[in-house]
């Protein structure tokens, strides 16, 4: 009777063993079905690129530097390798790439901020921006809040550590700037002449403004207009002297 048991026990153990394996290849070949049918499907691809932020670079250039385009596979790229390329720009200082399924692909630029704008020969503007990079102008009004730069040669390092200086400036000592020459010497090659909208007229060299806006400030806040003189001595002689002032009033 026992032996009759032994077969009974052993066959049907066989059989589910064999069952699984054949619904894990049915599994797969499924999964690979579904794989083959999603990625060659218009959910897959992307479908829309917004780009944000910008003021001085265009969607377009936005997209060109991504190195995306609708119906690209959405996952084919990281969105920290997008950022990284729109980061390349000269205009961009920082880039956040974020994926939104299905297909949609957001870009969330920050631009380097407009640090002065510079008359061109033919007379057009020029925004420059605090690394340096020079693009067109926006004709809005938000021109008269930063200094004119006037008489600089179009690729000028001199020109370019000025912007990087001018970035350190707090809004409201930058805003007072109306127009930055330069005037080099022997002794600064990036000496530059600064007009003020309060009426100052001041020299000074682009190595040596870091150290010397405090003081700047402080005169034009406490003292009367005039020419200001910062290298390695610091000078200031008012517009309009006690003399001046004297002789006029005695031709009266």
């Amino acid at each position: 009777m026992s032996s009759g048991n032994m077969p009974v026990l052993k066959e049907p153990a066989r059989k589910r063993k064999g069952n699984k394996k054949l619904l894990a290849i049915l599994l797969l070949l499924f999964a690979a079905l579904l794989a083959v049918l999603f990625f060659n499907s218009s959910i897959s691809k992307i479908s829309d690129i917004q780009a944000t932020g910008m003021e001085h670079t265009s969607k377009e250039q936005v997209q060109e530097a991504a190195a995306v385009s609708i119906g690209d596979a959405f996952f084919q790229t990281s969105s920290g390798e997008i950022a990284s390329r729109v980061q390349q720009l000269p205009q961009v200082e920082s880039a956040k790439v974020v994926k939104v399924f299905p297909g949609v692909i957001k870009i969330e630029v920050k631009e380097h901020p407009v640090v002065a704008f510079e008359l061109m020969p033919d007379g057009t503007v020029q925004a420059l921006l605090s690394s340096g990079a020079s693009v067109e102008a926006r004709t809005d009004g938000y021109l008269l809040d930063k200094p004119i730069l006037t008489g600089w040669n179009g690729e000028d390092s001199v020109k370019r550590e000025l912007t990087k200086q001018l970035a350190l400036i707090p809004q409201k000592q930058l805003s007072d700037l109306s127009e930055i020459a330069p005037i080099p010497s022997k002794a600064y090659p990036d000496r530059i002449r600064m007009y003020t909208r309060t009426k100052f007229e001041v020299i000074t060299a682009v190595s040596v403004l870091p150290d010397k806006i405090e003081a700047l400030n402080a005169v034009i806040e406490t003292q009367e207009p005039g020419k200001i003189t910062m290298l390695l001595a610091d000078t200031y002689v008012p517009f309009h002297t006690d003399d001046s002032e004297n002789d006029g009033d005695n031709e009266k």
